[in-house]
């Protein structure tokens, strides 16, 4: 099915405003937005328009209910500059896997890919080329009825933005494991990308930052016992000569990096295993000497090495991160597949294409 996309360009560009040599992570926008609305019954008048700001009643639904979700993804270049999107048809599958969790209408798939593609193509000399950079994209959905009232909503909005970043984590991180509070449980909302998982992490991210720890490691809510993820990120362990993840339960996002790396892992013969893991298990390899790595997975930094993990009393100090082979083997193949530097033998890239929509 064929999506006429209306495009309003900006007559004021700010890419000369840009310094590429440094860029905070989150904090620059680049030229245009896609936008779409969901309205009787139907989304419709699919736009890309200069990026900005909008103004929205004080009795929004999605302020005071939370049907809010959104994706994480990038697009990078090859050296002879050619502008790449990663495995965009999984993103576009895992918004509607979120809309249909939180009760919003799914997105047609095949627009979303193809407002990626025009919005990427309009503003590809914002995509940065230095190592670990990229453009990132954010597609996000919310509810836009006016009226206070516990029900979902029959309107929505659809809008992706895109702004170049540098490195999310540049250093190891260090973890501690949370015992009191929860960042999601079966049945929950913990596999949708909902705004509301998110808030919901945050105070207990800064309590550990009191502690001097950087991110909080994620038990499950019942026994405290076995680990779901890092942050906002999957985690990954090497114990032995075994690549170990949590098992995707329902209370786990099913990361899109996640799957590339085990992917990698597998395709070059490494034991994988998606599975509960308990903390005292890596207790107990850490005690052992057997526990070798450690690190999150996610679309921002790709590979978060963690440095230590806290638990209870007890510190527990990983291997320098130059003696890592698996972490930083995957890391440097996805790169090295974003950019063009490693063929694609996936077929994960897909290059950035104009077809020729309505223009003012």
């Amino acid at each position: 099915m064929t999506h006429e996309i209306k495009i309003t360009t900006t007559q004021q560009s700010r890419l000369a405003q840009v310094d590429f040599n440094d860029i905070p992570f989150g904090k620059v926008f680049s030229d245009h937005m896609f936008v779409c609305d969901y309205q009787h019954g139907k989304w419709q008048h699919p736009r890309i328009e200069p990026f900005g700001s909008f103004t929205s009643h004080p009795a929004l639904m999605a302020l005071h209910y939370g049907q809010s979700i959104f994706e994480g993804m990038k697009a990078s270049k090859s050296a002879d500059g050619q502008p790449f999107l990663f495995r965009p048809e999984m993103h576009a599958r895992r918004l509607n896997q979120s809309a249909q969790r939180i009760c919003m209408p799914t997105f047609p798939e095949d627009l979303f890919v193809e407002a990626l593609h025009q919005l990427v193509a309009l503003d590809q000399e914002w995509i940065p080329t230095a190592e670990g950079s990229a453009l990132y994209i954010r597609p996000f959905m919310f509810a836009t009825d006016e009226f206070i009232g516990v029900r979902p909503s029959a309107s929505y909005k659809m809008i992706i933005f895109t702004c170049p970043v540098g490195p999310y984590y540049p250093k190891p991180v260090r973890l501690w494991v949370e015992q009191q509070y929860v960042r999601a449980v079966n049945g929950g909302t913990g596999e949708a990308k909902a705004a509301g998982n998110y808030a919901g992490a945050l105070y207990p991210a800064k309590m550990a930052q009191e502690r001097g720890f950087d991110q909080v490691m994620w038990m499950d809510a019942y026994e405290f016992k076995y680990i779901q993820e890092v942050g906002t990120m999957n985690i990954f362990f090497v114990i032995g000569d075994a690549v170990l993840t949590p098992a995707t339960d329902g209370s786990i996002l099913k990361g899109i990096t996640r799957d590339s790396i085990l992917t990698i892992l597998r395709d070059t013969g490494y034991d994988v295993q998606e599975r509960p893991i308990t903390i005292d298990e890596i207790v107990e390899a850490h005690r052992t000497g057997t526990l070798r790595e450690a690190f999150g997975a996610g679309t921002a930094a790709v590979v978060s090495h963690v440095e230590a993990i806290g638990y209870k009393d007890q510190v527990l100090e990983l291997p320098s991160v130059e003696n890592r082979t698996i972490a930083n083997m995957v890391k440097d193949e996805i790169n090295g597949i974003r950019s063009g530097k490693i063929a694609d033998r996936y077929g994960w890239l897909t290059p950035v294409k104009v077809k020729e929509q309505v223009t003012i």
